[in-house]
């Protein structure tokens, strides 16, 4: 009997205990359930929010939104702020939808959904707004720009939030600007500058300003071309390295400048073209249709712009048709001339090795002379000629060595 008793005071005790776990797992359900749940939202300035509200279990209490001055904007289904851009998508016991239309920089914020329980339970849900930035604008272009002259330009791109960031291209290469940015309200607006000497390298030179920003799927970008203005300068091209007589002979005058320098004058040794028959102008070139040997001379090219004037000059001569051809080209070599340092060294390298040579050639010659002297003198005693006497003398080198004599 006491067994049965212990073994039902057992099961009780177990029943109560499993019963009781499960009220405190409903308990804990129920209050995690009555929770309000938002989520954060961007939105590009103009554009539309929605803002979302839930709870996964609800007991038919209410659902408010409220903005970030705290000014109800629905109670359940009923619409307590009058704006017009504000709408009811969805209202439920267990959901509250609102849509925010045209969104504006001052909506953002952080906007409060409550459950009315007791006591009241919120959650916050912040509302972030990009400010687009307006189209980028290049200031400080001077058209046309002077050769020498410093520019200055700026690009703005106002409006942006977060700020926006501006690159700078020259034709397709990246360069360095100088940025600043500046508060406007809830907005930014950016520049960027840059700054350089102009010379005639940057003519026809395009400078692109890129603004990118988050809010946008693709940098807005404006380009400017730079014009610069600079003095010309002339070179003269021929048709022949060799012009010989009977030749049909060509001469054209390039000229590089901004504007393009005009008109082009010919002269020739100082003076005008002797013979306008043969010598034909046309434009830039000068065309001298049969050569001869009154055409020998100096011929000059002349042509200005606003900004200055230029000159070129071409050497011609003749040469005769049956003459050899050279092989370098009269202009040529007198433009860059033979180098007279390089033979001065080599015509003194060759007196040098010439005068060691004589001397070497001296000494040895002076030596010889000298041994053949003496030994005719020894066999000259004795010998009644000079032949005998050299005989002589040789048959008593050996025994007088010592008194052989040597000029040196």
């Amino acid at each position: 009997m006491i067994v049965k008793l212990h073994l039902i005071f057992t099961l009780y005790s177990l029943c109560a205990s499993v019963f009781k776990v499960a009220g405190t797992k409903s308990k804990a359900k129920g209050s995690q359930g009555q929770f309000p749940i938002t989520q954060n939202v961007t939105v590009v300035e103009g554009g539309t929010a929605n803002m979302t509200c839930r709870v996964d279990y609800n007991d038919n209490t209410s659902l408010q939104w409220s903005n970030p001055a705290q000014q109800t904007l629905f109670f359940g289904d009923k619409k307590a702020l009058r704006d017009h851009r504000i709408e009811l998508v969805r209202a439920s016991s267990q959901e509250l939808i609102i849509r925010i239309s045209d969104v504006i920089l001052s909506d953002e914020g952080q906007y409060t959904c409550s459950l009315f329980t007791m006591p009241v339970k919120t959650t916050k849900a912040f509302l972030t707004v990009l400010g687009v930035p307006g189209r980028p604008d290049i200031t400080g272009f001077t058209k046309p720009a002077m050769e020498g002259d410093v520019l200055t330009l700026t690009c703005t791109a106002p409006g942006s939030k977060p700020a926006a960031n501006i690159r700078w291209f020259r034709n397709d290469k990246e360069v360095q600007g100088t940025k600043e940015v500046n508060a406007t309200g809830k907005s930014f607006a950016v520049t960027s500058s840059l700054q350089f000497q102009v010379d005639r390298r940057e003519d026809g030179v395009a400078y692109t300003c890129s603004v990118e920003h988050v809010s946008l799927p693709n940098p807005y970008m404006t380009t400017e071309v730079l014009e610069v203005h600079y003095a010309p300068h002339l070179e003269i091209t021929h048709s022949l390295i060799i012009p010989q007589e009977g030749q049909y002979f060509k001469l054209e005058c390039v000229s590089i400048g901004n504007p393009i320098p005009e008109p082009v004058l010919w002269s020739k040794d100082g003076g005008e073209l002797p013979d306008i028959e043969r010598m034909i102008v046309e434009g830039r070139e000068l065309t001298i249709t049969t050569l001869n040997k009154t055409d020998n001379g100096t011929y000059r090219c002349e042509a200005s712009n606003h900004l200055g004037t230029s000159s070129a000059e071409y050497i011609l001569f003749v040469y005769a048709k049956d003459f050899p051809w050279p092989t370098t080209d009269p202009n040529a070599f007198a433009q860059h001339g033979p180098d007279h340092a390089l033979i001065g060294g080599v015509v003194a390298v060759v007196v040098f090795i010439t005068l060691c040579l004589i001397i070497v050639l001296g000494r040895y010659l002076a030596r010889h002379k000298g041994t053949y002297l003496t030994h005719e003198a020894k066999g000259a005693e004795d010998a009644p000629d000079a032949d005998t006497a050299i005989i002589n003398a040789e048959g008593n080198h050996v025994h007088a060595e010592e008194k052989k004599e040597y000029f040196i």
